[in-house]
C-alpha cells in the first residue's frame, strides 16, 4: 500500500514542477526582453467641399454685346509735327503704285537743223511707284514709253535734200541716202526724289532714255547697190527731270514736268554695217515739257 501511495505521488510532484517552470519560464523571459514602445499619430484633414447645383434660368430680352477682336495691323502711317502751326502730318508707309498717261512737246536737233518747226508733239504712258523714306520725303521710279509725231519727212527718191548722196562704211562699202523722218519711239525710265506740300508735290531727278531713230539707205548686195535697208540710233542718253505734281483727288494727280538730256557719239547700227554719218565725238541736246495726268492705283 505504501509503495502505491509513493508511486503515485511522485507523478503528481513531476507535473506539478512542469507547471511550475512553464509558468515562471516565460515571466523570466519576459523580464529579458526589451520593451518596445509603438506611438501612432493619427493626422485628420478636414477640406469644404461646395456643391453646385444648377439652376434653371428663362432669358427673358437677355442681349449681350460681345467685344470686336482685332488682330494688331502693321503700323501703315508715320506723322510728325510742325512746331511752328502746331499741326500734325500723316503720311502713309506702304509702296504706292500706278499708271500715267500724258502728251507733251519736245525740241530735238533733227528739227532745228531739218525743219522750220522747233517742236516735236507726242504722247506718252507709263508706269510707277513710290515710297516714303523720311518725313515728307518720297521716293519715285517710273517707267515710260513716247511716241513722237513727225515734223518733216526726207526722201532723197523724190528730191534733193541734205542728206543726199554717197556715204561709205569704215570698211568702205558704199551706202545711198533714201528716206528719213523724226517719228520715232523714246523709251526712259526715271528716278525722282518728292517733297510733299499739303496736296503740292516738287520733284527732282535722274532720268535715261532710248531713241529709236531710223534712217533708210540703199545698201550692197552681191556687189550690186539695190537692197534697201534701215540704220538704227539706240544707244543710252542720261540727263535730268523736274517738275511739279498737284493731287486734285484722292488718287489722281496731275503733272508738269521738264526734261533735258545729251546724245552723245550718235552713230546708226545695222546687223551688216556699222556707219557715222555724223562727225565723230559729237552731242546734241534734246529738250522736253510733259503734262500728265497719273492714278493711283494701290491708294493711300
Amino acid at each position: 500500500m505504501l509503495k502505491d501511495k509513493l508511486s503515485f505521488c511522485i507523478p503528481l510532484q513531476k507535473i506539478a514542477v512542469l507547471l511550475i517552470f512553464f509558468i515562471l519560464y516565460p515571466l523570466n523571459a519576459q523580464r529579458k526582453k526589451k520593451d518596445t514602445v509603438y506611438v501612432y499619430e493619427k493626422v485628420i484633414i478636414r477640406d469644404t467641399i461646395y456643391l453646385e447645383k444648377a439652376l434653371k434660368i428663362q432669358p427673358k430680352g437677355l442681349s449681350l454685346n460681345l467685344p470686336e477682336i482685332t488682330m494688331p495691323q502693321p503700323e501703315e502711317f508715320f506723322s510728325f509735327k510742325d512746331e511752328v502751326k502746331g499741326i500734325t502730318f500723316s503720311f502713309s508707309k506702304r509702296t504706292e503704285f500706278g499708271i500715267e498717261a500724258g502728251t507733251g512737246i519736245k525740241r530735238s536737233f533733227w528739227a532745228i537743223d531739218s525743219s522750220g518747226k522747233k517742236t516735236q508733239s507726242g504722247f506718252n504712258a507709263g508706269i510707277w511707284a513710290s515710297k516714303p523714306i523720311y518725313k515728307r520725303f518720297s521716293l519715285l521710279l517710273s517707267a515710260h514709253l513716247y511716241y513722237w509725231n513727225s515734223t518733216f519727212n526726207l526722201d532723197g527718191t523724190k528730191e534733193d535734200t541734205w542728206l543726199s548722196g554717197y556715204y561709205f562704211t569704215k570698211d568702205h562699202q558704199p551706202l545711198l541716202f533714201q528716206r528719213f523722218n523724226n517719228k520715232h519711239l523714246e523709251y526712259a525710265a526715271q528716278l525722282k526724289i518728292l517733297y510733299e506740300w499739303k496736296n503740292i508735290r516738287p520733284f527732282i531727278g535722274f532720268l535715261a532714255n532710248r531713241n529709236s531713230y531710223k534712217m533708210q539707205f540703199l545698201v550692197p548686195e552681191n556687189n550690186v547697190l539695190n537692197k534697201p535697208d534701215d540704220f538704227k540710233s539706240n544707244q543710252i542718253n542720261f540727263g535730268y527731270t523736274l517738275g511739279l505734281q498737284y493731287r486734285i483727288m484722292k488718287k489722281f494727280l496731275v503733272s508738269l514736268e521738264y526734261q533735258e538730256y545729251k546724245m552723245r557719239n550718235i552713230s546708226l547700227k545695222n546687223s551688216s554695217f556699222n556707219f557715222d554719218i555724223f562727225k565723230t565725238n559729237n552731242t546734241f541736246a534734246e529738250r522736253k515739257i510733259n503734262l500728265g495726268i497719273s492714278y493711283s492705283v494701290s491708294g493711300w
